[in-house]
């Protein structure tokens, strides 16, 4: 019997009912091509009504991070969407957030780029999401989706992952995911955290919960003393080595035995599978390896599979972003190359295919 909460929906429209079903607080965005869905189906649904979560349209989306930076502040479940210059905007805040520690929720649906770019998909945002566009050394756990059922799914992990380590965390996807529409399940419903859940949950929120209990919280990313700024930094760093060591997360197929392997995320990793088929009817022994965490890499997985594999071939849609990554992952020790298309343009399985066969005929 079929699961009465599976649905046909876009990518955008199922975060959106993620969101609602996973008790999140509050919403706050601004509308911009592929991720209008978002804010529009939450809009449509009314949680104000039934849940009491908040949904606003921001101002712009400067005002929408400043605003997940109070609510994340005070313990509550927050997030945002928007898509590759929205995100731009929203830079400063994310870092400020990092600094202080303040967990929420992040959705990119990239467009091409550079500047205002295209309304079409893009991945051009890897290199800002991964080594963090803001200023200061921080970073953002960063997620992949590659279907629609990872964009319902990835909403209550990173949520759960945000708390856990005190971080923002991105889902990072792109036009194609989050317009394409595909069948769905979507989480159980679950409630909003009471006041008192939240103080156990948080005690470090500054949501003036119980004083009477405890010294009021005080969030700030500044230190005057330049001593106690690098003890914050060290504390920082050591999070993300604990983030490095438990949260790797990656996909494979057809690696078992592949001796070529493409690597490749979110909608990209869609189309190389259909490669990997294409070159596997050749009798060409093809893998795909999906980095599911593009922050931290899942170089520990990607590593199994480098004693059998004779090249990689990273797939995006940009200019080689991840490439660097690969190699880092692999310390070097095979060849990695890359195909990408840019300003929009979604790589088809062919032409990933004969971009491998090149590689493989004329090494």
């Amino acid at each position: 019997m079929e699961n009465t909460d599976t649905f046909l929906m876009k990518g955008n429209e199922a975060v959106a009912h993620a969101a609602i079903r996973c008790g999140c607080d509050g919403f706050f965005g601004y509308p911009i091509t592929p991720q209008s869905e978002i804010l529009e189906t939450l809009s449509a649904l009314r949680p104000w009504e039934t849940t009491g979560m908040v949904v606003l349209q921001a101002e712009s989306e400067i005002a929408a991070i400043n605003m997940l930076y109070g609510g994340g502040g005070s313990g509550k479940r927050v997030m945002t969407s928007s898509s590759s210059p929205g995100v731009a905007l929203m830079q400063e805040g994310i870092s400020y957030m990092t600094a202080c520690e303040i967990p929420a929720v992040i959705i990119n649906v990239q467009r091409g780029g550079p500047g205002l770019g295209t309304i079409q998909p893009g991945q051009s945002d890897y290199l800002q999401a991964t080594i963090g566009g803001g200023n200061g050394d921080y970073n953002m756990i960063v997620l992949a989706p590659a279907s629609v059922q990872d964009m319902a799914d990835f909403v209550d992990q990173a949520f759960q992952l945000a708390f856990r380590y005190r971080n923002p965390v991105m889902i990072l996807s792109d036009g194609v995911i989050g317009q394409m529409m595909e069948k769905v399940t979507l989480p159980p419903m679950k409630p909003r955290r009471t006041e008192e859940e939240i103080w156990e949950e948080c005690p470090w929120a500054t949501n003036g919960h119980n004083l009477s209990r405890r010294k009021p919280n005080v969030l700030s990313s500044l230190e005057m003393e330049a001593i106690e700024m690098e003890r914050r930094n060290q504390a920082l760093q050591e999070k993300y080595r604990t983030i490095v060591q438990k949260e790797q997360r990656s996909a494979t197929y057809l690696c078992d035995d592949a001796e070529y392997l493409f690597v490749a995320y979110g909608s990209v990793a869609r189309c190389a599978e259909e490669s990997v088929n294409i070159l596997r009817e050749k009798g060409i022994r093809a893998g795909l390896f999906r980095p599911i965490t593009l922050w931290p890499y899942p170089a520990d997985a990607l590593c199994q599979f480098i004693p059998q594999v004779h090249l990689l071939l990273a797939c995006e849609m940009n200019a080689g972003q991840m490439v660097n990554d690969i190699r880092l992952a692999i310390n070097c020790q095979r060849p990695v190359f890359h195909y990408g298309r840019m300003g929009g343009v979604v790589p088809g399985p062919q032409e990933m295919a004969d971009a491998m066969l090149q590689l493989i005929n004329n090494p």
